[in-house]
């Protein structure tokens, strides 16, 4: 049975839920007949008070009279740490919330911060056996990846057209984006099981159809020059041509977190309106499980979904990979913190543990740079993912002209092929001083110049 279905039998969602499940199964399991059980349960829920002593149904009975437990907070609430100054102060009280949360243990705030739904964007949060699905962000495992081409850097200005031609033809960008035919990609990804529960199952032909695609918002493929300062990354110091890319799972990925959001609040109905976004799935329940699994799944795809803008893009230009680095952003990881085992989830953050790589982009017009974890243990081994918003969607549409933007991309020699005014960049903060606040979590180990950019092409078309 589904956990739906108790429900239209009388059972309130929520833990009750998942212990009528779980009795059922064991019942089932024992070698109790189906139709038996059924039985047996309708007549519990009808008049529970008749059967607190049944050995099978005696728990379910008594709960179903004690009726849903009401939110009981921490009494004391995690504590976090913030590294940002003039932050958002929607997302302050979103971390501050969270941190109330029975199962937090921890958390801390971006500097690029900024509200979303449940946790903030650029907030961390490692919690006690349990696993929060908005926590971890619709786009599961938004990322990073950056390849360093073994092309001259005067391409950018001697063979501008190639480049550009590469970045038309072999990604796909917008709302429903795929590649149809002989022009869908492959991957071994394709290959793994995804029909491990029925929300995955039928995912998998939209995931090959997206596959190596972008999407909308604020995802991105790019060409630019990164510059190293000291030998590194296998590579000698000097100025190299490199691809960037930020983009995430895609329509599957957004189902896969839809479902399990809805999920899980629906198991935690006694949570107050400001925290129903922080729901959460027990580790070691079935949804749970299913959950992990659908997550890590939809994390390898996003890697592929990378793998393949990139390989494409190098093999129509007939170029090698040098280098390559790539990391998640919107993800949850089994780490050791104050000698325990937690989920840390970081919702537009990058893992910053000591010696990992990471990509922190600015915009369209200003830097990225590549940087390496000092393992900082209060940020929970976080940075931020980027510099962060400053402005709405909706107000950067209405105060932002075209004529301004592309007067700041020829100031920095930047061909925009296409993007939504809402991506403009002065949307975002100063990501240099971004960088300044977290200058105790990462060092910059390379500086990325954007210099050919492809967004969706949303909203009014950049001027010619």
């Amino acid at each position: 049975m589904k956990g739906y279905e108790l429900q239209k039998m009388g059972i309130p969602q929520g833990d009750l839920v998942q212990l009528g499940l779980r009795v059922i199964g064991e019942a089932c399991a024992s070698g109790e007949d189906f139709a038996d059980v059924r039985a047996r349960l309708a007549a519990v829920v009808a008049e529970p008070s008749k059967h607190t002593d049944d050995e099978r149904f005696g728990e379910l009975a008594q709960g179903l009279i004690a009726g849903p437990p009401g939110f009981i907070e921490r009494e004391v609430p995690a504590a976090w740490r913030s590294y940002g100054e003039d932050l958002d102060p929607g997302a302050i009280q979103q971390i501050s919330n969270a941190c109330r949360l029975p199962v937090a243990v921890r958390g801390a705030l971006m500097p690029d911060a900024h509200r979303g739904y449940g946790l903030p964007i650029g907030g961390v949060l490692a919690t006690d056996n349990a696993i929060i699905p908005y926590a971890v962000g619709v786009d599961i495992a938004c990322r990073m990846k950056l390849t360093v081409l073994d092309l001259p850097v005067t391409e950018l200005r001697d063979e501008r057209a190639r480049l550009i031609e590469a970045l038309e033809r072999e990604t796909a960008f917008g709302l429903g984006s795929a590649f149809r035919g002989p022009h869908r990609r492959n991957h071994a990804v394709l290959d793994e099981d995804w029909g491990q529960n029925e929300i995955v199952k039928p995912l998998k032909d939209k995931a090959w159809a997206q596959l190596g695609s972008s999407g909308s918002g604020n995802h991105f493929v790019e060409f630019g020059t990164l510059e190293l300062a000291q030998d590194d990354l296998g590579l000698k110091s000097g100025t190299y041509l490199a691809l960037l890319s930020h983009s995430g799972s895609r329509g599957p990925g957004a189902t896969v977190a839809g479902y399990y959001s809805r999920l899980a609040q629906s198991l935690h109905p006694e949570l107050p309106k400001e925290l129903k976004h922080l729901a959460w799935l027990e580790m070691d329940s079935a949804d749970g499980e299913a959950y992990w699994e659908a997550m890590n799944l939809m994390g390898r795809f996003a890697a592929a979904n990378h793998e393949k803008i990139h390989e494409h893009i190098a093999k129509r230009l007939g170029a090698s990979v040098l280098a390559d680095i790539e990391n998640h952003h919107n993800f949850a990881w089994k780490e050791q913190h104050d000698g325990k085992e937690v989920i840390v989830h970081r919702k537009g953050a990058t893992p910053a543990g000591e010696g990992v790589l990471g990509v922190i982009p600015g915009s369209m017009a200003d830097p990225g740079y590549v940087v390496r974890g000092k393992g900082e243990a209060l940020s929970l081994e976080s940075a931020s993912h980027g510099a962060g918003r400053v402005m709405s969607r909706t107000r950067a549409k209405s105060e932002i002209s075209w004529t301004e933007v592309q007067k700041q991309l020829d100031g920095k020699g930047v061909t925009l092929l296409s993007a939504g005014i809402d991506e403009a960049p002065d949307v975002y903060k100063d990501i240099e001083r971004v960088m300044e606040l977290q200058s105790d979590l990462v060092e910059v180990v390379a500086k990325f110049e954007p210099k050919i950019v492809k967004m969706a092409p949303s909203g009014e078309p950049p001027e010619d």
